[in-house]
Protein backbone atom coordinates (compact mmCIF):
# COMPACT_ATOMS: atom_id res chain seq x y z
CA UNK A 1 0.00 0.00 0.00
CA UNK A 2 1.15 3.64 0.00
CA UNK A 3 4.46 4.64 1.42
CA UNK A 4 2.73 7.11 4.51
CA UNK A 5 2.30 7.05 7.94
CA UNK A 6 -0.02 8.70 10.69
CA UNK A 7 2.59 11.32 12.47
CA UNK A 8 0.24 12.18 15.08
CA UNK A 9 -3.31 12.54 16.01
CA UNK A 10 -5.25 15.48 18.23
CA UNK A 11 -9.00 15.96 19.20
CA UNK A 12 -10.96 18.28 20.99
CA UNK A 13 -14.67 18.95 22.71
CA UNK A 14 -15.98 22.07 24.33
CA UNK A 15 -15.89 21.83 27.87
CA UNK A 16 -19.44 21.96 28.63
CA UNK A 17 -22.15 19.90 27.53
CA UNK A 18 -24.94 17.86 28.39
CA UNK A 19 -25.79 14.56 30.61
CA UNK A 20 -27.99 12.43 30.59
CA UNK A 21 -30.12 13.20 33.71
CA UNK A 22 -30.84 16.59 32.30
CA UNK A 23 -31.71 15.71 29.08
CA UNK A 24 -34.17 12.22 30.35
CA UNK A 25 -36.01 14.63 32.38
CA UNK A 26 -35.88 17.07 29.86
CA UNK A 27 -37.50 14.18 27.05
CA UNK A 28 -39.27 12.88 29.73
CA UNK A 29 -37.46 9.72 29.87
CA UNK A 30 -36.90 6.68 32.51
CA UNK A 31 -33.41 6.89 34.45
CA UNK A 32 -31.04 4.78 32.74
CA UNK A 33 -32.62 5.18 29.14
CA UNK A 34 -29.91 7.02 27.43
CA UNK A 35 -27.55 4.57 28.53
CA UNK A 36 -28.86 1.65 28.01
CA UNK A 37 -29.88 2.36 23.79
CA UNK A 38 -27.00 4.15 23.57
CA UNK A 39 -23.82 3.83 25.75
CA UNK A 40 -23.63 7.81 25.79
CA UNK A 41 -23.14 9.35 29.32
CA UNK A 42 -22.14 13.03 28.11
CA UNK A 43 -22.68 15.28 25.06
CA UNK A 44 -20.40 17.86 24.33
CA UNK A 45 -22.11 21.23 23.36
CA UNK A 46 -20.23 24.08 21.72
CA UNK A 47 -21.41 27.60 22.99
CA UNK A 48 -23.48 29.42 21.11
CA UNK A 49 -20.06 31.82 19.87
CA UNK A 50 -18.29 28.69 18.77
CA UNK A 51 -18.43 27.51 15.50
CA UNK A 52 -16.96 24.18 13.53
CA UNK A 53 -13.93 26.17 12.58
CA UNK A 54 -12.34 26.98 16.11
CA UNK A 55 -13.15 23.03 17.18
CA UNK A 56 -11.51 22.27 14.10
CA UNK A 57 -8.41 24.88 15.04
CA UNK A 58 -8.20 23.01 18.16
CA UNK A 59 -7.79 20.08 17.33
CA UNK A 60 -5.30 20.61 14.19
CA UNK A 61 -2.82 22.43 16.37
CA UNK A 62 -3.22 19.58 18.90
CA UNK A 63 -2.43 16.80 15.99
CA UNK A 64 0.44 19.20 14.86
CA UNK A 65 1.94 19.61 18.40
CA UNK A 66 1.88 15.42 18.40
CA UNK A 67 3.31 14.90 15.31
CA UNK A 68 6.14 17.91 15.57
CA UNK A 69 5.57 19.12 12.40
CA UNK A 70 5.99 22.55 11.31
CA UNK A 71 2.66 24.33 9.70
CA UNK A 72 4.21 24.89 6.53
CA UNK A 73 5.04 21.53 6.12
CA UNK A 74 1.29 20.54 5.18
CA UNK A 75 0.54 20.75 1.71
CA UNK A 76 -2.76 19.81 2.02
CA UNK A 77 -5.59 20.43 4.87
CA UNK A 78 -9.10 18.31 4.28
CA UNK A 79 -11.72 19.26 6.70
CA UNK A 80 -14.39 16.69 6.97
CA UNK A 81 -17.72 18.39 8.38
CA UNK A 82 -20.99 18.06 7.66
CA UNK A 83 -21.68 21.78 9.89
CA UNK A 84 -19.57 23.74 8.11
CA UNK A 85 -19.48 28.01 9.38
CA UNK A 86 -21.28 28.48 5.85
CA UNK A 87 -22.71 26.91 3.06
CA UNK A 88 -20.24 29.24 0.90
CA UNK A 89 -17.79 29.63 1.22
CA UNK A 90 -15.96 26.30 2.13
CA UNK A 91 -14.30 26.27 5.97
CA UNK A 92 -11.29 24.66 5.44
CA UNK A 93 -9.47 27.23 3.64
CA UNK A 94 -10.36 29.43 6.81
CA UNK A 95 -9.16 26.79 9.02
CA UNK A 96 -6.11 26.49 7.50
CA UNK A 97 -5.23 30.33 7.63
CA UNK A 98 -5.94 30.25 11.40
CA UNK A 99 -3.69 27.41 11.79
CA UNK A 100 -0.69 29.10 9.88
CA UNK A 101 -1.20 26.25 6.66
CA UNK A 102 0.47 29.23 4.06
CA UNK A 103 1.74 26.78 1.52
CA UNK A 104 -1.25 24.66 1.78
CA UNK A 105 -4.34 23.87 -0.33
CA UNK A 106 -7.87 23.26 1.89
CA UNK A 107 -10.87 21.46 1.11
CA UNK A 108 -13.99 20.46 2.51
CA UNK A 109 -15.27 16.85 2.52
CA UNK A 110 -18.67 16.35 3.26
CA UNK A 111 -18.56 12.82 3.95
CA UNK A 112 -21.10 12.66 7.09
CA UNK A 113 -19.51 9.57 9.72
CA UNK A 114 -17.29 8.16 6.94
CA UNK A 115 -15.47 11.77 6.21
CA UNK A 116 -12.23 11.60 8.40
CA UNK A 117 -12.10 8.20 6.95
CA UNK A 118 -12.51 9.19 3.39
CA UNK A 119 -10.12 11.83 4.35
CA UNK A 120 -7.55 9.74 5.29
CA UNK A 121 -7.30 7.81 2.38
CA UNK A 122 -7.43 10.55 0.05
CA UNK A 123 -4.56 12.06 2.01
CA UNK A 124 -2.44 9.14 1.67
CA UNK A 125 -2.48 9.27 -2.05
CA UNK A 126 -1.87 13.24 -2.02
CA UNK A 127 0.74 12.95 0.40
CA UNK A 128 2.81 9.96 -1.36
CA UNK A 129 2.06 11.68 -5.30
CA UNK A 130 3.84 15.42 -3.61
CA UNK A 131 6.19 13.85 -0.45
CA UNK A 132 3.86 16.72 1.57
CA UNK A 133 2.17 15.92 4.99
CA UNK A 134 -1.34 16.02 5.17
CA UNK A 135 -3.56 17.60 7.84
CA UNK A 136 -6.82 15.64 8.06
CA UNK A 137 -9.38 17.21 10.29
CA UNK A 138 -12.95 16.18 11.15
CA UNK A 139 -15.22 18.30 13.17
CA UNK A 140 -18.70 19.18 13.57
CA UNK A 141 -21.21 21.31 16.11
CA UNK A 142 -24.16 18.54 15.47
CA UNK A 143 -26.09 19.92 18.65
CA UNK A 144 -27.25 22.93 16.58
CA UNK A 145 -28.62 20.60 13.69
CA UNK A 146 -30.86 17.84 15.62
CA UNK A 147 -34.14 18.81 17.05
CA UNK A 148 -33.86 18.78 21.03
CA UNK A 149 -37.09 17.05 21.43
CA UNK A 150 -36.58 14.01 19.57
CA UNK A 151 -35.04 10.98 21.55
CA UNK A 152 -33.45 9.74 17.87
CA UNK A 153 -30.89 12.10 18.00
CA UNK A 154 -30.69 14.52 20.90
CA UNK A 155 -29.56 11.74 22.93
CA UNK A 156 -26.78 10.81 20.96
CA UNK A 157 -25.05 13.94 18.41
CA UNK A 158 -22.71 15.68 20.04
CA UNK A 159 -20.19 18.14 19.25
CA UNK A 160 -16.44 18.26 18.89
CA UNK A 161 -13.18 17.70 16.40
CA UNK A 162 -10.31 15.43 15.89
CA UNK A 163 -7.24 15.52 13.26
CA UNK A 164 -4.75 13.18 11.92
CA UNK A 165 -1.29 14.12 10.28
CA UNK A 166 -0.05 11.86 7.16
CA UNK A 167 2.92 12.04 6.07
CA UNK A 168 5.54 10.56 3.66
CA UNK A 169 7.00 7.53 5.11
CA UNK A 170 9.89 5.67 4.04
CA UNK A 171 7.87 2.32 4.77
CA UNK A 172 4.11 1.50 4.20
CA UNK A 173 1.89 2.28 6.99
CA UNK A 174 -1.32 1.96 5.56
CA UNK A 175 -1.87 -1.64 4.45
CA UNK A 176 -5.69 -1.90 3.56
CA UNK A 177 -8.30 0.26 2.67
CA UNK A 178 -11.95 0.17 1.51
CA UNK A 179 -14.30 3.25 0.22
CA UNK A 180 -18.05 2.59 -0.04
CA UNK A 181 -21.25 4.14 -0.99
CA UNK A 182 -24.86 3.07 -0.91
CA UNK A 183 -27.17 5.88 -2.54
CA UNK A 184 -29.88 3.17 -2.31
CA UNK A 185 -30.29 4.03 1.52
CA UNK A 186 -29.77 8.05 0.62
CA UNK A 187 -32.68 9.04 2.54
CA UNK A 188 -32.36 7.28 6.18
CA UNK A 189 -30.70 10.03 8.03
CA UNK A 190 -30.48 13.52 6.83
CA UNK A 191 -31.25 17.39 6.57
CA UNK A 192 -33.88 17.86 4.56
CA UNK A 193 -33.61 21.78 3.77
CA UNK A 194 -31.13 24.09 3.41
CA UNK A 195 -29.79 22.54 -0.20
CA UNK A 196 -30.00 22.83 -4.10
CA UNK A 197 -33.06 20.36 -3.75
CA UNK A 198 -34.93 21.94 -0.99
CA UNK A 199 -34.24 25.36 -0.14
CA UNK A 200 -34.39 26.44 3.38
CA UNK A 201 -37.15 29.16 3.80
CA UNK A 202 -39.12 30.25 6.91
CA UNK A 203 -41.51 27.74 6.38
CA UNK A 204 -39.26 25.15 6.16
CA UNK A 205 -37.59 26.56 9.59
CA UNK A 206 -40.67 26.42 10.83
CA UNK A 207 -41.23 22.56 10.27
CA UNK A 208 -37.92 21.67 11.56
CA UNK A 209 -36.64 20.76 8.29
CA UNK A 210 -33.19 22.57 8.58
CA UNK A 211 -32.66 19.36 11.65
CA UNK A 212 -31.47 16.42 11.37
CA UNK A 213 -34.48 13.55 10.40
CA UNK A 214 -34.07 10.13 11.26
CA UNK A 215 -36.59 8.25 8.80
CA UNK A 216 -35.42 4.99 9.73
CA UNK A 217 -33.78 4.21 12.64
CA UNK A 218 -34.14 0.12 12.39
CA UNK A 219 -32.98 0.18 9.22
CA UNK A 220 -30.17 2.36 9.24
CA UNK A 221 -28.84 0.55 12.42
CA UNK A 222 -29.16 -2.75 10.56
CA UNK A 223 -27.72 -0.69 7.06
CA UNK A 224 -24.58 0.25 9.65
CA UNK A 225 -23.73 -2.76 11.45
CA UNK A 226 -23.54 -4.80 7.96
CA UNK A 227 -21.88 -1.88 6.42
CA UNK A 228 -19.33 -1.12 9.00
CA UNK A 229 -18.76 -5.08 9.00
CA UNK A 230 -18.50 -5.17 5.50
CA UNK A 231 -15.82 -2.12 5.08
CA UNK A 232 -13.41 -3.74 8.32
CA UNK A 233 -13.81 -7.03 6.31
CA UNK A 234 -12.61 -5.31 3.10
CA UNK A 235 -9.75 -3.39 3.98
CA UNK A 236 -8.39 -6.61 6.23
CA UNK A 237 -8.92 -8.50 3.01
CA UNK A 238 -6.59 -6.23 1.04
CA UNK A 239 -4.00 -6.15 4.31
CA UNK A 240 -3.99 -9.66 4.01
CA UNK A 241 -4.30 -9.58 7.78
CA UNK A 242 -7.15 -11.19 10.00
CA UNK A 243 -9.21 -10.26 12.90
CA UNK A 244 -6.54 -11.45 15.24
CA UNK A 245 -3.56 -9.86 13.82
CA UNK A 246 -4.88 -6.59 14.73
CA UNK A 247 -4.14 -4.88 18.19
CA UNK A 248 -7.52 -2.38 18.53
CA UNK A 249 -10.74 -1.73 16.45
CA UNK A 250 -11.53 2.01 16.35
CA UNK A 251 -15.03 1.77 14.88
CA UNK A 252 -17.10 4.90 14.34
CA UNK A 253 -18.85 6.17 17.91
CA UNK A 254 -22.57 6.00 16.65
CA UNK A 255 -24.23 4.00 19.33
CA UNK A 256 -22.92 0.91 21.37
CA UNK A 257 -25.07 -1.51 20.56
CA UNK A 258 -24.41 -0.90 17.11
CA UNK A 259 -20.56 -1.01 17.57
CA UNK A 260 -21.28 -4.75 19.83
CA UNK A 261 -23.02 -6.03 16.99
CA UNK A 262 -20.42 -4.92 13.78
CA UNK A 263 -17.72 -6.17 16.06
CA UNK A 264 -19.31 -9.56 16.87
CA UNK A 265 -19.61 -9.95 13.17
CA UNK A 266 -15.87 -8.48 12.63
CA UNK A 267 -14.72 -11.26 15.28
CA UNK A 268 -13.38 -8.23 17.55
CA UNK A 269 -14.28 -8.16 20.94
CA UNK A 270 -15.19 -5.50 23.42
CA UNK A 271 -11.84 -5.75 25.13
CA UNK A 272 -10.03 -4.69 21.80
CA UNK A 273 -12.10 -1.91 21.17
CA UNK A 274 -11.92 1.60 21.74
CA UNK A 275 -15.43 3.50 22.82
CA UNK A 276 -15.42 6.63 23.87
CA UNK A 277 -19.20 7.07 23.77
CA UNK A 278 -19.44 7.66 27.64
CA UNK A 279 -17.38 10.86 27.29
CA UNK A 280 -17.44 12.01 23.94
CA UNK A 281 -21.25 10.89 22.27
CA UNK A 282 -21.53 10.88 18.51
CA UNK A 283 -19.71 13.97 16.23
CA UNK A 284 -20.02 12.00 13.41
CA UNK A 285 -16.52 12.47 11.63
CA UNK A 286 -15.05 13.38 14.12
CA UNK A 287 -15.71 10.64 16.59
CA UNK A 288 -12.58 8.71 15.23
CA UNK A 289 -10.34 10.87 15.63
CA UNK A 290 -11.63 11.64 19.40
CA UNK A 291 -11.39 8.14 19.85
CA UNK A 292 -7.87 7.62 18.46
CA UNK A 293 -6.58 10.35 20.49
CA UNK A 294 -8.08 9.60 23.88
CA UNK A 295 -6.45 5.92 23.36
CA UNK A 296 -3.12 7.17 22.48
CA UNK A 297 -3.04 9.74 25.80
CA UNK A 298 -4.31 6.95 28.19
CA UNK A 299 -1.91 4.38 27.01
CA UNK A 300 -3.70 1.64 25.37
CA UNK A 301 -2.27 2.28 21.78
CA UNK A 302 1.80 1.71 21.41
CA UNK A 303 3.27 2.92 18.27
CA UNK A 304 3.25 -0.27 16.33
CA UNK A 305 0.38 -1.72 17.40
CA UNK A 306 -2.06 -2.56 13.52
CA UNK A 307 -5.58 -0.72 14.17
CA UNK A 308 -8.68 -1.64 11.88
CA UNK A 309 -10.70 2.00 11.54
CA UNK A 310 -14.71 1.63 10.56
CA UNK A 311 -17.34 3.68 9.52
CA UNK A 312 -20.96 3.71 7.82
CA UNK A 313 -23.40 6.40 8.14
CA UNK A 314 -25.24 9.00 6.22
CA UNK A 315 -25.25 8.77 2.42
CA UNK A 316 -25.04 5.41 3.06
CA UNK A 317 -21.30 6.25 3.08
CA UNK A 318 -18.47 3.69 4.67
CA UNK A 319 -15.14 3.39 4.77
CA UNK A 320 -12.22 1.16 6.53
CA UNK A 321 -8.87 1.33 6.61
CA UNK A 322 -6.05 -0.54 8.10
CA UNK A 323 -2.67 0.96 9.42
CA UNK A 324 0.06 0.35 11.56
CA UNK A 325 0.34 2.82 14.60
Amino acid sequence: MLQVKIAGVGAFAPPTGTRNAELEARLGLEPGWIERRTGVGFRPIAEPSVATSDLAVEAGARALQAAAIAPEQIGLLLLATSTPDHLLPPTAPLVAHRLGLAQAGAIDLAGACSGFLYGLVLASSHAQATQRAVLVIGANILSRRVNPHDRNTATIFADGAGAAVVQPSAEAHLLGAYLGADGAHYDAIGIPAGGAREPLTPEAVAAGRHQMVLRDGKGLFRQGVMQMAEAGRRALQQARLSPQDVQWWIPHQANLRMIREAGRLLEMPPERTVTVLDRYGNASAAAIPTAWAEAVCDGRLRRGDRLLLTAAGAGLLSAGAVLVW
